[in-house]
């Protein structure tokens, strides 16, 4: 198959005819061609040869060209497609280093094997145009909308028609047993687009919580025009939902709007959901009110929340427990998701209990530490205190606000707990030193006797140790593994150490020890500081 003058104008024909087909520009194709016919030239004439072929864009025409090189005497290896300075004169008056001599040479005749190879180079470029072309399209479009139509299915994997490509549900991204047959629409959740080695992928979802929220955008136009915010989205897919809204207009209930007209628009959804029951609540900036409104229909007598610990602690009446966990412990579950915190429930006989162990405990705890009577312990932890901290060293006027205590009752407290704070601290410090602890530790300041005892304890015994510590390794902390959050345990969490409080001494000792700079240390001010 000759490059003559008759088959001239068909690459231009071609050229055309595959790009409207694939939805790529002619030039890409063209280009395409040149790559192919340049690598069957090649084949004919040498693969150390640079051939180079031009098609004309107007008449079609193929020009074939060999390109050598003027490059320095002693770097020339390739003499097919290299000249040194001294040979390029007899074609260049003056050459340059980086001249390219350009000769002409006659048009190839591709065989059976060539004209198979330059279509293989073709239809390569046409399908590598296409995908660029395709995650051009679809790369914006992530967290969209899109309507299909089911081309076949693979391994329980369903392949979606989207238009100019295609996009793969998975099966754990359908809703329930979901079962599609070809030829059938289906509505999907753009979830990511990526390149893949074999393409650029558009990954589609229906079990995606944006999914039922890019829904009700569709079917409130309050969500659509932002009166209306959809703050945070939970779903059990196929099963049970909810999703807290909230309204910037404080004429338009964020509820009543999203349910519609007898429950109009909230039922389009459900009905694309696959009948999946959805509860709309409204959103709210304080936690505990939030985590109420989110554990409905369960009533909520009390709620305390941990924010160190991102947990919360619900409290609700006995007849309630089961409504408030939900079926398999769905509806806490959902609620967890939706405020983004761990929440322990528990009946109003359980928490009584707990009270009543911490009331017992704290009570033994004076009674043991001050030499007091039981009516007298009690007094003091009805009143709040806790430890004996607060008792030695709380104003003297806040002891004898309590029924019974005067002047010498209160001093007396005082002295007791304050001489066995002392001792404690004594044998505190007796015990870290004989587990080896150095003085550079003992002269920080930061820490308590008892704490230097638990560090000591744990292995630390110098500032070196102390200053290769991280924060959590101190104050104790949270990690979250395989969705499940899990407690991690401080050496200094016990004295109530928190993160910021570790996180600065341990900075400290780093600076002591000229490991930092300390003006690393030092934060700009913001703008408005700095202003003022």
């Amino acid at each position: 198959m000759a490059i003559t003058s008759a088959n001239q104008l068909e690459l231009l024909q071609t050229a055309e005819a595959v790009a409207r087909e694939k939805m790529i520009d002619p030039e890409l194709v063209i280009q395409a061609m040149e790559d192919s016919l340049a690598r069957a030239a090649k084949s004919r004439y040498g693969a150390d040869n640079d051939i180079r072929v031009k098609i004309d864009r107007k008449t079609g025409r193929a020009s074939f060209a060999r390109i050598r090189t003027v490059v320095e005497d002693d770097l020339a290896e390739n003499h097919h497609a290299q000249l040194t300075v001294k040979q390029a004169k007899a074609y260049l008056p003056d050459p340059q280093i980086g001249d390219e001599i350009v000769d002409e040479v006659p048009p190839v005749d591709l065989g059976r094997i060539a004209a198979q190879s330059a279509k293989q180079v073709i239809l390569q470029k046409v399908r590598e145009a296409e995908r660029d072309r395709q995650y051009e399209e679809f790369k914006d479009r992530k967290g969209t909308i899109i309507n299909g139509q089911v081309k076949r299915e693979e391994y329980g994997n369903v392949i979606v028609d989207i238009g100019r490509g295609e996009g793969i549900l998975r099966r754990n991204e359908k809703i329930g047993r979901e079962a599609y047959r070809i030829g059938d629409r289906v509505r999907c959740f753009i979830k990511d687009v990526r390149r893949e080695p074999r393409g650029p992928q558009v990954f589609l979802s229906r079990t995606d919580p944006q999914f039922m929220a890019e829904l009700f955008k569709m079917e409130v136009p309050e969500i659509y025009d932002g009166i209306i915010e959809i703050k945070a989205v939970a779903r059990d897919p196929g099963s049970r939902a909810k999703i807290a809204v909230i309204s910037y207009d404080n004429s338009i209930d964020p509820v009543g709007a999203c349910v519609g007209m007898r429950g109009s628009r909230v039922q389009a959804v459900v009905n694309e959901l696959q009948g999946e029951k959805i509860d709309i609540i409204p959103w709210n900036q304080d936690q505990a009110t939030f985590l109420v409104n989110a554990l409905q229909p369960a009533e909520v007598s009390k709620v305390v929340i941990d924010e160190e610990g991102g947990k919360i602690e619900v409290v609700v009446p006995d007849e309630q427990l089961s409504l408030a966990i939900g079926r398999r412990g769905q509806n806490v579950r959902l609620a967890s998701q939706l405020t983004g915190l761990d929440i322990d429930i528990m009946t109003e006989t359980d928490e009584s209990a707990r009270r009543q162990a911490e009331f017992a405990e704290r009570t033994k705890l004076f009674m043991d530490t001050l030499d007091v009577d039981e009516m007298m312990a009690q007094l003091l932890v009805a009143e709040g205190f806790t430890n004996l901290e607060e008792v030695a060293y709380v104003d003297v006027d806040e002891l004898l606000s309590i029924d019974g205590f005067d002047d010498g009752t209160a001093t007396e407290l005082q002295a007791r707990a304050r001489d066995f704070l002392e001792a404690a601290n004594v044998k505190a410090m007796e015990n870290a030193r004989a587990l080896g602890l150095e003085d550079s530790l003992v002269n920080f300041e930061g820490l308590t006797p008892q704490m230097l005892e638990a560090l000591a304890m744990d292995g630390i015994r110098t500032l070196e140790d102390f200053a290769t510590c991280a924060d959590w390794e101190l104050a104790g902390g949270w990690t979250t593994e395989n969705g499940q959050r899990k407690k991690d345990e401080g050496v200094l969490e016990k004295f109530d150490m928190s993160l910021e409080e570790a996180q600065h001494l341990v900075m400290t000792a780093r600076v002591m020890l000229g490991w930092v700079d300390p003006a690393e240390l030092e934060t700009p001010p913001a703008p408005e500081e700095a202003e003022a």
